[in-house]
Formats: structure tokens, sequence, C-alpha cells
């Protein structure tokens, strides 16, 4: 599953963030940012380290190789990938992984059943079923669905602590990192930053969708502020959004979507279903670290609101901010876990 850009690029301090755009307030004059950015996960990460320290370059080229050698693990766009092998060997044996990649497992698996299944990366069949693989969304037949979801879900994948190794229960069951990948690859980063860089503060994001702040900035101890974007009105802003030493992930189904019938059919599918997820326009979430806070946006967005309010409830460490779906582009923001002065409309 795919993530969009979801941040406002035009408005103040456009010479600093032309990517993540507001960053309202965020900087007294003299604050100016050393940007390094690299195309990678089929989007464009981008490092934000204040000029005057010294080993920022070198930091920020270190953080960006090793998003580079994320990618090359967790892709399933080239077959030699540690993923694309495990789905091609795990059907008919145990395939061990590299520990960290395990342990994104075991998370992401967690989160399935924290979710009831809202969120689950055994969704490959799913995701080529509906086009969204080649990015050709077409509706599936109720055969092709029915076989694709019978295909689908982490109830089908034997984790083995012990072993370290991963075996899929069904042929044709395939893992895709899609919706949590790129907050995995920021939090591998900023990880890398602060313990090998001293690095205390900075902004990393990939494509937008997908933000970690390392710290606040020089002068502005409240944290980074982030604008979020209308997911239909390029121009719109919803509201601003403090982070500090937190990550932001955003979902929503306009980046992939096809019509059909009068409907818009996005990219983001529920995997108890097999269709695409229909509830909510868009769902920000504020999470300790970059891939909870993918993840937890995809898992949100696919709930729908109830779901995600009663969610929330019990998940104090989680923010959220959600856009329903509402009479034309008129529907206010819904905020939930957020402390005052975190959260401001536009």
């Amino acid at each position: 599953m795919n993530r969009r850009r979801f941040f406002n690029r035009d408005e103040l301090l456009p010479e600093l963030y032309p990517l993540l755009g507001e960053i309202e307030e965020v900087a007294p004059a003299e604050l100016s940012l050393l940007r390094s950015a690299r195309r990678a996960m089929a989007t464009s990460f981008e490092v934000m380290i204040p000029f005057g320290i010294q080993q920022a370059p070198l930091a920020s080229q270190s953080a960006l190789d090793l998003i580079d050698e994320l990618e090359d693990q967790l892709t399933v766009y080239r077959s030699h990938s540690e993923i694309s092998r495990l789905n091609e060997r795990a059907p008919t044996e145990d395939v061990a992984v590299e520990t960290r990649l395990f342990e994104l497992l075991q998370f992401a698996a967690h989160l399935t059943r924290e979710t009831q299944g809202a969120f689950d990366i055994a969704t490959g069949a799913l995701i080529k079923a509906w086009g969204f693989y080649k990015r050709e969304g077409k509706v599936p037949s109720v055969a092709e669905r029915a076989a694709a979801t019978s295909r689908t879900g982490m109830r089908h994948v034997i984790l083995d602590r012990d072993r370290r190794t991963v075996r899929f229960l069904r042929a044709g069951l395939e893992i895709n990192l899609g919706a949590i990948g790129k907050g995995y690859a920021l939090d591998r980063a900023a990880e890398l930053l602060r313990n090998d860089w001293n690095i205390s503060s900075g902004l990393l994001h990939g494509g937008s969708s997908s933000v970690l702040a390392i710290g606040a900035p020089p002068g502005q101890p409240s944290g980074w502020v982030i604008s979020l974007k209308h997911p239909s009105e390029n121009s719109r802003s919803i509201g601003l959004v403090k982070l500090c030493n937190q990550a932001l992930g955003t979902s929503a189904a306009t980046y992939q979507h096809f019509d059909y019938n009068g409907r818009k059919l996005g990219h983001l599918l529920d995997p108890r279903n097999g269709c695409p997820a229909e509830g909510l326009r868009q769902v920000s979430v504020i999470a300790d670290t970059a891939a909870e806070a993918d993840a937890v946006s995809t898992a949100l967005f696919v709930m729908g609101m109830e779901a995600a309010t009663d969610y929330c409830r019990t998940h104090p460490n989680i923010g959220a901010v959600i856009l329903p779906l509402g009479e034309g582009d008129n529907a206010e923001p819904v905020t939930l876990n957020l402390p005052a002065g975190v959260f401001t409309l536009a």
C-alpha cells in the first residue's frame, strides 16, 4: 500500500521547507537547515538538520544511505530483496530472516491483533487482485477477490521467535510492507543520527506522508510545526501539528484510486473483506515511532470513525486527527488523544 504527500509546501518559509511546506513560526530568522534528499521507496526522502552542526552533511548522507539499504531489503519490486525471497520460499520452508526485519514482522503481527485485522502486511495477493501492485486499479471478479482473500492475513504466517524464522501456511500469500516500510526506514535513520552522530535536532520525512522529528528546532522547544494538507485541495490546510521526538503518519485513498460506478475506489484495502476502505477521508496519527504512526493511520482509516475512536480510547499513546466524510469538502477534523496545543485548526 503506497502513501502520498499530505503536507502543504507553499506557505511559510518555502526556501527552507519546499517539501514539508508550512512549519509555522518554527524558527527565528537566523535558523537555516542543511537539507539532503534522495529518491527511495518510490518517493523522496529528506533529512533536515540545523546548520552549525559540523557532522551534519556526513550524518545526513549516512542516514540516506541506510534508507537505500533498507529499500533493497524491504521492497517487493526487486526479485533479490529479502522480502521477495521470503515471499517465494516461505510457503514451502522455514525461512530465517535478519534480526531487525524479524522484529518488524513481529511488531506488524502485534498490530494486526491489536486492530483486529484492520492492519495487515500479508496483503500482497489482495493488492495484486485490485491492480494496485502495478498501479493499474481494477475491480476483481467475485471469484478473484475470494481467492485473494483466502491468501491474505497474518493468521496464516508463523513467526518462530527462537529460530527467527518465518513460514507461510498458504501458497500464494505475500507480505507487502508498503504501509509500514517508510516509517520503519525513518525510525532506523533517526536512530543512526542520534546514536552514531549525536544529532539532537532534525526533521526527516518520506514523501511527506511519514514524518519524524528529532527533538525540536533551535529556539522552539515546543517542537516542529507541520501543516496537514487537505486530501483533495492542495492549497488548503486542515490544521497545524507540533512534533517533538515523535512521528506523524497520514493515510488517505486519494493517491491511488480509480472511478467505478460513480465511486472512487482507493488503494487502502480492508484485509478483512478484501475491498477498498471507504469510511473516512484522511487519518493522521501521532506516535512515538514512525512505523507505528504509519501503520496505525492505515488501520484507523480502515476501521472507520467509531472503531478508530474506541481504539484511541484504549491506546493513550496514540493521537489522531481524522477527517470524516462530509458534504463537499467542508467536514471538520476530529481530534483524539491530543493534548492542548498539539493540534490547532488552520
